[in-house]
């Protein structure tokens, strides 16, 4: 399969691409790195990602920032940032990318586990990973032909020396056994589930 990673150069994406590369035709995407280049939060960059790109058979997601900060001293403006670069930014790639993926393909998005359990600092992305599951398991009605799923991880193993004090008492996952969710979105025949690698 001619699958899109964008996102590919992050933690989780290099355990994608290591995952999936043995068998599948991987097409690397970032934001500044890779094979090409998109900005998620700009919708005309994603329809020229897709436009350089042509028809593929899978596209998964593994990018898209948020702000973490007290909600007391939170501004619209940066809660807003979440709101568009992850969640919108997949909810792009989606709306765009329906007509560039091969009739039984996939969309694999990242959503996270402060969907359910929330930690001090993380109501943006709460908010946007909540967001973004509802939008999988509505999209998945709708998309005829093609599935679409989401894999929500724990705290990354490789990203405890920065991330680590924020999931206090939280299990990690390695970027291996993360990626192997989106090896069974993509392989699988799943359609509207949610991949919780906790």
């Amino acid at each position: 399969m001619k699958i899109l990673v964008i996102g590919a150069s992050g933690t989780v994406g290099q355990g994608i691409v290591q995952e999936l590369e043995r068998d599948h035709q991987i097409i690397r995407v970032g934001k500044t790195r890779g094979d090409f280049q998109v900005d998620l939060t700009q919708e005309e960059s994603v329809k020229a990602l897709f436009a350089q790109t042509g028809k593929v058979d899978a596209v998964i997601s593994a990018a898209g920032g948020v702000h973490f900060g007290p909600l007391a001293e939170m501004s619209c403006e940066q809660f807003n940032r979440g709101l568009q670069d992850k969640l919108m930014g997949q909810v792009r790639l989606v709306l765009t990318g329906k007509d560039f993926v091969n009739p039984g393909g996939s969309f694999t998005l990242t959503s996270g586990i402060l969907a359910q359990q929330p930690i001090r600092t993380g109501v943006n992305a709460s908010t946007v990973n909540a967001a973004l599951e509802g939008f999988v398991l509505a999209a998945a009605t709708e998309l005829n032909g093609l599935r679409i799923n989401a894999v929500s991880p724990t705290v990354l193993t490789e990203a405890l020396p920065d991330y680590g004090p924020f999931f206090s008492g939280f299990e990690s996952a390695p970027a291996s056994r993360v990626a192997l969710a989106y090896r069974r979105s993509v392989d699988g025949v799943d359609n509207g589930k949610i991949y919780r690698v906790w």
